[in-house]
């Protein structure tokens, strides 16, 4: 892996948030079907009606379910990615 360029993360994010705004409805559900456990979506979920259970504003608790789950997939990515590096900081 010499000479290669090693992301940081936030250069993983960036290119994680330009991808993900590329993608459809279809290859959004295909994403979560393929790497996002059921249990931990039901998780994320739980969020919803409960929005007392998080500090935050009212459209932060709107968005908690969402923002955890695309937290989620960015670090299945980086897991994926970078399992036998550690990333830059």
């Amino acid at each position: 892996m010499r000479g290669e360029h090693r992301l940081t993360r936030s250069e993983l994010a960036l290119e994680f948030s330009e991808i993900f705004n590329e993608l459809d409805s279809e290859d959004f559900g295909e994403l979560i079907d393929k790497n996002v456990p059921l249990e931990t979506l039901e998780f994320f979920r739980s969020y919803g009606p409960h929005p007392e259970n998080l500090d935050l504003t009212a459209m932060g608790r709107h968005r908690a379910p969402n923002l955890m789950l695309l937290g989620y997939l960015l670090r299945v990515l980086e897991e994926r990615l970078l399992s036998h590096e550690p990333l830059d900081s």
